[in-house]
């Protein structure tokens, strides 16, 4: 069975935060002070969350991404993603994480299953990364990166947000981290959600000059991976690691739009740049509970509602959105 939207895109992939909560306050996802984590009570269990993927498995749904918040600071995820692998038709298992927690717990998430994580990392300085991450230490990060390529969580993906003004003076090194590692570097052009007075125009960086950049240290040949996502990769001569670009604002890349989101407190989120969100807590939590066939409803009623594409350079007010710590990474 395939779950097709209007637009014939078919949608397989869904991105399920497990926690708003995070051990680091990165500058650009959540303000520094005045935001309160949702109520526990408002969280998805983990039965509820596999009760949801059951249902989206039977529809079609293939490859599941955790995230955050930052998924590890959550109690028992490798029973999670064990729970989640077995669900007949998830083919894929993936995490996005900061990476602090992961030396820790790699080894447990790949027995129990996970295929790969991606980790975010916006610079390569200490100083540096501690102020971007208002107070985090990098050192745990690289061990992190290590642990997961040793426990097979591969292809290891680094995620770097150029800020102009605040780390995208490290774009060349980042990239010149593939020309030694087998590493998929990926650049993500900074986006106005949870940023608040960061955001500005001037400090927004597009792909094509990021591209530029990453160019004056060797010429870049296209590759095509099997899983290529958002990314457009590329690989500079020689090296064993792969850079990509994912141009949320400048080339969108909503034609191939094929995932929905669901927040930790239970939200159904067909698009990340929309506020439109669809509740499944009284799909789940109505005694008794309604049959499979209510989340089914749910399911396809977001798709149904899944836009063409995102209006995010029509929003005025950036900080009406959701914190991307709240809406899942």
């Amino acid at each position: 069975m395939k779950l097709q939207d209007k637009f014939s895109r078919i949608i397989d992939y869904m991105r399920i935060s497990i926690t708003d909560r995070c051990n680091l306050r990165c500058v650009y996802c959540m303000p520094g002070t005045g935001i309160m984590p949702i109520e526990h009570r408002e969280i998805l269990s983990y039965e509820e969350i596999v009760r949801v993927v059951k249902v989206a498995a039977a529809l079609g749904v293939r490859k599941i991404r955790i995230t955050g918040g930052e998924p590890l600071a959550r109690k028992n995820v490798a029973y999670l993603i064990a729970s989640l692998r077995n669900i007949t038709g998830i083919e894929d298992m993936s995490l996005t994480t900061n990476g602090v927690l992961l030396e820790k717990y790699a080894k447990e998430l790949a027995d129990a299953g996970l295929n790969r994580v991606n980790i975010s990392l916006d610079s390569l300085m200490p100083e540096r990364y501690r102020e971007m991450t208002r107070g985090g230490e990098i050192s745990p990060v690289m061990k992190g990166i290590e642990a997961a390529e040793k426990a097979g969580l591969l292809p290891v993906k680094i995620n770097m947000v150029p800020i102009r003004g605040l780390n995208d003076d490290e774009i060349e090194e980042f990239a010149g981290l593939t020309l030694n590692t087998p590493y998929h570097v990926r650049f993500i052009e900074f986006m106005p959600i949870g940023a608040g007075d960061l955001w500005s125009d001037k400090r927004y960086i597009s792909t094509d000059e990021i591209k530029t950049r990453v160019e004056k240290i060797g010429a870049l040949s296209p590759v095509r991976l099997r899983r290529d996502g958002p990314a457009r990769y590329y690989r500079l001569e020689k090296a064993p690691g792969v850079i990509g670009f994912i141009s949320a604002l400048t080339h969108h890349f909503c034609d191939d739009c094929n995932r929905l989101r669901i927040t930790a407190d239970g939200k159904l989120r067909p698009c990340l740049f929309s506020e439109t969100e669809i509740d499944l807590k009284p799909a789940l939590r109505t005694t008794p509970p309604p049959p499979d066939k209510e989340i089914e409803r749910l399911l396809r009623l977001s798709i149904e509602v899944k836009p063409e594409g995102h209006n995010i350079h029509q929003l005025k007010d950036s900080a009406s959105l959701r914190a991307m710590s709240r809406i899942g990474g």
